[in-house]
């Protein structure tokens, strides 16, 4: 029995808001109207159709979270800004097959949530009125006080017998029939809001489409990046040991002394030339995760960090290559990013498995107001994971803390 009261609870108020919800979604027709009719002058309506349309995806987007909640499963956001002018704006609801099932849902909530919500509002009214005229049955009322059809209140005995079997009858209605209305009523609200199947297809064509296109800008700023660094770094270095190998050969028999100079010369560059090819490739994939897996790496990395940090690792299982590598670059870049920017005195770094997500979380306690255009690091981190399907949370307000969360798909 708590368990239905603990449910009443969390689904009455939803049911509740239906009747103000309903009257609201009855002057949307009209806003849209007048924003219609504005086209006419001065073409205003190229600017207040699109944002009509966009507060009725304000509205549905409300109901839909509303309902994901009752349903316990969240139904997405369809929210989206505007791009481009006015006339791109119109063109982006009139083309969007949400905008017609936000304007069906108005439809829907006036005809089918008013009658709805009015019932639920007098069902959850009666057993408060039927206490208050137990409880004050002696109050003078205009006309006659009654609860049940031809029984008048007008002494505790009456009041007591027409209260009682309100009470008898509309708790028990209330208990019962409001969890199942309300998540017939989310139910339905999911059925009209929530996306078809090929629209979802659709989506997930952009999305994908966006984030090859991530993934090639990103590798093609990689592969310039390790160019750069063979040119700038180890290519001058193989040509300054080239150049004093040349000099030494010339010098080996008339000056020993400066061609033994060069040489050593020569093996500290060839020393350093290599270091720099060891840092290249550990940029593109660290060995140390061969050696050690993805925990060790961690390990080594939150051991080497130059802000104090916790480690709280668990072993994944087997991974993909590319995933591992994401995962190990993510906490190299927070860490770095913590370091450099955050002001931080410690950090935390907590990587497992969630289903079939690698979830990887770096927090720490510094000063927060991660701002992601000023080189932080955090957009680059975006393109490498949307790359590999996964996705970046970066929460950071003024005066910390901050939090990055990256989920990686990790599904054999």
């Amino acid at each position: 029995m708590i368990g239905r009261v603990v449910t009443l609870v969390r689904t009455l108020p939803y049911l509740l808001a239906l009747f103000p919800a309903a009257l609201v979604a009855m002057l949307i027709p009209f806003a849209l109207m007048l924003a219609g009719m504005s086209m006419a002058l001065f073409g205003l309506g190229l600017v207040l159709i699109p944002v009509a349309l966009f507060g009725v995806r304000l509205w549905t987007d409300l109901h839909r979270r509303w309902a994901g909640t009752i349903i316990g499963e969240p139904i997405p956001s369809r929210l989206r800004g505007f791009t481009g002018g006015p006339l791109t704006w119109l063109r982006q609801f009139i083309g969007d097959p949400t905008t017609y099932r936000d304007l069906l849902w108005v439809v829907l909530q006036v005809a089918l949530g008013l009658p709805l919500g009015l019932a639920v509002l007098v069902l959850a009214a009666m057993p408060v009125v039927a206490v208050y005229v137990m409880a004050f049955w002696w109050i003078p009322a205009d006309g006659d006080s009654m609860l049940i059809p031809d029984v008048r209140i007008d002494s505790l005995a009456s009041a007591i017998g027409s209260g009682i079997p309100v009470l008898v009858l509309s708790v028990p209605a209330l208990v019962y029939a409001v969890p199942p209305i309300a998540r017939g009523w989310a139910q339905l609200t999911r059925f009209v809001l929530d996306s078809s199947g090929t629209e979802q297809l659709t989506e997930r064509v952009e999305v994908l489409t966006e984030t090859r296109a991530g993934a090639v800008d990103a590798h093609g700023a990689e592969l310039r990046r390790i160019e750069r660094d063979l040119h700038d770094g180890t290519q001058a270095k193989l040509v300054s040991i080239a150049l004093r190998l040349g000099i030494a050969e010339q010098a080996m028999k008339d000056e020993p002394e400066t061609a033994a100079t060069l040489l050593q010369e020569a093996r500290t560059g060839t020393e350093a030339a290599m270091g720099e090819l060891r840092t290249i490739v550990r940029t593109m994939y660290p060995p140390i995760l061969t050696d050690r897996g993805l925990v060790g790496a961690l390990r080594s990395l939150v051991a080497d960090s130059t802000v104090p940090a916790q480690a709280d690792l668990e072993d994944p299982g087997p991974l993909h290559a590319a995933i591992e590598a994401a995962a190990y670059f993510v906490v190299s870049e927070a860490l770095t990013n913590i370091a450099k920017h955050s002001g931080a005195t410690f950090a935390v770094v907590d990587v497992r498995r969630v289903g079939d997500r690698l979830r990887v979380e770096v927090s720490d306690n510094g000063n927060g107001g991660v701002d992601e255009g000023k080189g932080t690091g955090i957009s680059g981190m975006r393109r490498r994971i949307a790359a590999l399907d996964g996705s970046v949370s970066v929460q950071s307000r003024e005066g910390g803390p901050t939090v990055v969360i990256v989920e990686l798909p990790c599904a054999p």
